[in-house]
């Protein structure tokens, strides 16, 4: 039997400046510019246009800020201008985010250009170079260029010819480029290089006994090549400055992911006092155009149809504005608040960048000094840079857990990573430290902490286990 039933619940929904400011509040100076620009162009009521008379200014040359709100139907529209200056009076230019440098595939083509090679083989070597990895490796097999060129050049080719050819670009600059794997790069390399005792050891060593390389089997590589520690030692010389990676000594211009980064604050050590701002660089003001306020005066006390109508669509777009430039103000309050904590929560890192005085600091720490919540202090966090007196770092930099020492007292990770760092560039490389010594090692330090959480922090930080430590 169906029945109707009336049920209350309560929903709670966010308004449109709260989603408005969520979303900025998500974005970095970079990203924040862009969506201002953006903004302008839709919205004819915003304007960035700084105005040349000094009428509308106050007594003390500064914008006179007046709520939107005050803006009704009925109303007279009093001489208003809204401008959003929250941001400090930085007058450094706006920082660069990318560079004009030779791309990766320009340099290759340019290359391939000077080498005398039929249409036919030209087209061929390009599309192997379209198909090299950012590191400059071929990871693709012979058989699937062969079946691409063949279906989407309509190049009929075959094995052999694209062996040739990848030659080719194997002997362009920089040395390695075109490898299909890392034993292949070195080679390459070796290849190039005048052909000393120790260039025509390493050639062995790579060609023949790549895995025991690679496992850092030594004493076995010296017992079947007959080399002694002085011959080994050079050979391994010679190995270790190879490049491999040579595709990454050329910077590509449209996939640069190394851009300059624009930080969001900026921290001063003035007299011993920590003093944060949040630079403008190139953040435009955004005030109220006025002729779009005349016209809303104008229609309020109009009877005629397309008056009201243009009425209601400045209205609306008055109230997009108010909710945009008010998004901004709470945005430039909540970061500015959010890191004004950071900089109380971790004052005496700040003061002058020893990192055994970062404290452990999770997102719930800062939120309960500020007041916001987790996750709008985990928006504030992402993507987020702050320049400092000694030098410029992403704002997560500064979260970590803790642990405990042995007299109780609570220590960020960061603090235990950097010993154990120390501890790994101390060892004696012929016999490197296991994750057990280690463990013994951050015990003896006052660091209590188990082998799982040596093997974790040690792959965080990059570090080999102790067999890939191992030295001549």
């Amino acid at each position: 039997m169906l029945k109707q039933e009336l049920t209350l619940k309560q929903v709670q929904k966010l308004s449109p400046l709260q989603i408005q400011t969520i979303k900025l509040i998500e974005l970095p100076v970079q990203e924040l510019e862009q969506r201002i620009r953006k903004e302008l162009e839709e919205n004819p009521v915003l304007d960035d246009d700084v105005p040349e008379s000094k009428d509308d200014t106050d007594d003390d040359n500064q914008p006179r800020e007046i709520s939107l709100s005050e803006i009704k139907d009925d109303d007279s529209i009093p001489e208003y201008r809204l401008r959003v200056n929250n941001y400090g009076k930085d007058e450094r230019p706006q920082y660069n985010t990318f560079s004009v440098k030779e791309s990766f595939t320009q340099s290759l083509m340019e290359q391939l250009g000077f080498r005398n090679l039929s249409e036919h083989q030209y087209n061929i070597a390009a599309f192997i170079i379209g198909s090299l990895d950012d590191d400059g490796y071929l990871r693709r097999d012979i058989d699937s260029l062969v079946d691409d060129l063949a279906f989407r050049m309509n190049i009929n080719t075959d094995e052999d010819e694209v062996l040739e050819i990848l030659k080719v670009i194997q002997e362009f600059d920089p040395p390695g480029i075109g490898a299909r794997d890392l034993r292949e790069c070195l080679l390459i390399q070796l290849k190039g290089l005048k052909q000393t005792e120790d260039v025509t050891n390493a050639r062995r060593i790579v060609s023949e006994y790549f895995q025991e390389f690679s496992n850092k089997h030594f004493q076995r590589i010296m017992s079947r090549l007959g080399l002694d520690e002085t011959e080994m030692k050079a050979a391994m010389a010679r190995i270790v400055k190879l490049n491999p990676s040579p595709g990454g000594q050329i910077d590509d211009s449209y996939n640069d992911q190394a851009q300059q980064i624009v930080p969001d604050f900026v921290l001063e050590l003035e007299d011993g006092e920590l003093k944060l701002s949040m630079p403008r660089f190139s953040i435009p003001e955004i005030r109220i155009n006025k002729k779009y306020a005349d016209l809303l005066m104008e229609a309020s006390t109009s009877s005629e149809r397309q008056k009201k109508e243009a009425a209601t669509f400045v209205k609306q777009k008055m109230d997009s504005a108010k909710w945009f430039v008010e998004a901004l103000k709470q945005r430039h309050n909540t970061l500015l608040s959010t890191m004004q904590a950071i900089v109380d929560y971790q004052h005496d890192y700040f003061i002058d960048g020893d990192e055994s005085n970062l404290r452990p600091m999770v997102l719930k720490d800062i939120a309960a000094k500020t007041g916001f919540d987790i996750s709008t202090i985990s928006r504030v966090v992402n993507s987020k840079y702050i320049e400092t007196h000694f030098g410029i770092f992403p704002l997560k930099y500064f979260f970590s857990e803790g642990l405990e020492n042995q007299q109780g007292e609570e220590v960020s990770t960061r603090e235990l990573k950097k010993v154990l760092q120390e501890c790994v560039d101390n060892e004696d490389k012929h016999k490197p430290l296991t994750d057990d010594q280690l463990v013994s090692i951050m015990n003896e330090k006052g660091y209590k902490v188990a082998r799982r959480t040596i093997a974790k922090y040690r792959d965080q930080l990059g570090i080999p286990k102790a067999r890939l430590r191992k030295e001549l």
